[in-house]
């Protein structure tokens, strides 16, 4: 069992007028097994809270903690918190011409666990999971995310996700830009990493159309960078019908 405890987060961000604060006390515990969606209104701070969690360095923790199975996350540098098993589906993966999916692919699994997997393993490992995703076998030999259509681009994180076999995933809107045979495909494989591996799941999305594939235990409001309220999926339900125009009058 693992163990993702964010306690009162307060995050800035450098902007040319100087350092603004978006997140202000953000509370938030996922353990194996668990998926938390994550909803709010643009600008409300959600992306801010998964590249806090990741590391990115455009994001100053000023106050609080995160921690991984009781080590502290803001004192590890970005790949130490992968090795830790802590991973991030980003909603604009960025491009890597010259670099190979395969390499990618082989090189991140070598980083992450300390030694290459035995090839002909892997081999099968990966033919398997890009079975499941749909992905035709030539997709390996492409550039990373170079020319890669939005649907592409959430395959290949999912693809990622299922080899590297983190203990907690981050999911930044992995759902925009989707048709709804690709959802399909891409929710399938988060369920298929939560049921192998007990993964412990951090949704982040605007919209409850892929949370009718991955059920979520939890689903956390955002607004103003602050958790507004917290329920089971049918507070999901209610914002679909209510909007979050109840939220934003109460903090305006």
């Amino acid at each position: 069992m693992s163990k993702l405890e964010i306690k009162n987060l307060h995050v800035s961000v450098a902007t040319e007028q100087g350092a603004k604060q978006i997140l202000r006390g953000v509370d938030l515990t996922i353990q194996s097994g668990e998926t938390h969606a994550v909803m709010g209104p643009n600008g409300s701070g959600k992306s801010t809270l998964a590249y806090s969690v990741a590391g990115h360095p455009k994001y100053e923790v000023t106050d609080g903690e995160i921690l991984l199975d009781g080590e502290n996350v803001l004192e590890m540098s970005v790949d130490e918190r992968a090795r830790a098993g802590l991973f991030l589906a980003m909603q604009y993966p960025v491009e890597v011409p010259g670099v190979s999916v395969s390499n990618f692919l082989r090189t991140a699994k070598t980083a992450l666990s300390g030694e290459a997997p035995a090839l002909r393993q892997w081999v099968g490992d990966l033919k398997t999971a890009m079975n499941n995703l749909r992905m035709d076998p030539d997709f390996t030999e492409r550039n990373v995310n170079e020319g890669f259509s939005g649907g592409e681009k959430k395959r290949h994180e999912i693809l990622q996700l299922e080899l590297l076999k983190p203990k907690i995933a981050i999911l930044d809107e992995t759902d925009s830009g989707l048709d709804v045979d690709a959802l399909k495909i891409v929710s399938e494989g988060v369920n298929r990493a939560k049921t192998n591996t007990d993964l412990g799941v951090l949704l982040i999305t605007h919209y409850t159309r892929i949370l009718r594939y991955i059920q979520p235990d939890f689903v956390h409001v955002f607004v103003a960078g602050k958790v507004a309220e917290q329920g089971g999926p049918e507070l999901a339900e209610r914002l679909e019908a209510e909007g979050y125009d109840r939220f934003l009058k109460a903090n305006v």
